[in-house]
């Protein structure tokens, strides 16, 4: 077993994977620790190990590096691990993954997994893997102007601060999109794989991630104040119910505005133009006893 961790990722977190491990090796489990460098590295690390006959790679830490090592694993049997120690740990909270320490190292020790089908992201002549969500628009914008040294401070609360610098200078622009050859015109969208946003936050009820497919959130925020009540309902599990959200289940989705930005799973994700499909397999991810 491979785990892979960024050593960046705080005092705190450290102590918890540390925790993990502790159970593991007690218990007689080999392991084999990979601290990444840089962004991109958990991806390297991810597909060297599945190159190497390597039958489970564990990302410890949130959305980002769990897709960074699902964009290494892509394509091979090997199965992917997860040891929650994200801002928001959406994939966790969807896959109702344990987050007690000992319960996590008895889940990965068991092995049962459960067959999730990535999104795949097409841009620039580029391709990524995401495990849990796209999204452009007003999300995504908050995203690529986010402090690291914000994100690492106050955690989730980060985004909120900063999506309150980005409500009187984002422009609002007009999205447009096809969805299954159907043109649509939004300011705001997510693609998702499963239910939940931002954390535990309900935003497309009945969507797994087990599932072939996406559900397409369409968001017609037009300035600051229509922004400032969606994020206000998210919380309260009302923003399926907003005014000016539709909720689209799509299996090809393309993303025709030019320089929208763009985040994946947490992190920038460039910008559109952009088509976004299931990778061509799906893959085994740990979910426990």
């Amino acid at each position: 077993m491979m785990v892979i961790f960024n050593p960046a990722a705080g005092r705190r977190r450290a102590q918890l994977l540390w925790r993990v491990l502790d159970v593991m090796a007690t218990s007689g489990v080999k392991l084999e620790i990979a601290e990444t460098r840089c962004a991109g590295h958990a991806t390297e690390l991810a597909r060297d190990a599945a190159q190497r006959g390597t039958r489970l790679v564990v990302a410890a830490g949130g959305d980002g590096t769990i897709a960074e090592v699902a964009n290494g694993l892509a394509g091979s049997p090997c199965r992917l691990g997860i040891i929650p120690l994200g801002t928001a740990n959406v994939m966790a909270h969807e896959l109702d993954l344990p987050f007690v320490p000992s319960a996590v190292a008895a889940a990965l020790a068991f092995g049962r997994t459960r067959c999730v089908w990535p999104g795949l992201a097409l841009a620039n002549g580029h391709s990524r893997l995401f495990v849990q969500m796209l999204g452009a628009g007003f999300d995504a914008q908050v995203v690529h102007h986010l402090p690291l040294r914000l994100k690492r401070a106050f955690g989730r609360g980060s985004y909120v601060l900063q999506s309150i610098r980005e409500l009187a200078r984002y422009r609002y622009g007009p999205i447009t999109l096809r969805l299954d050859g159907v043109e649509m015109h939004t300011r705001s969208v997510v693609v998702t794989k499963g239910h939940l946003y931002a954390g535990t936050y309900t935003l497309a009820p009945g969507t797994s991630p087990t599932a072939k497919g996406f559900t397409v959130a369409l968001v017609n925020t037009d300035g600051p104040f229509s922004t400032m009540a969606y994020g206000m309902a998210l919380p309260l599990n009302l923003m399926p119910r907003m005014p000016g959200v539709r909720l689209i289940r799509a299996e090809h989705i393309e993303i025709s505005s030019l320089d929208i930005p763009a985040q994946a799973d947490g992190d920038p994700a460039g910008s559109g133009p952009m088509v976004v499909r299931d990778a061509p397999s799906p893959m085994n991810v740990v979910v426990g006893s």
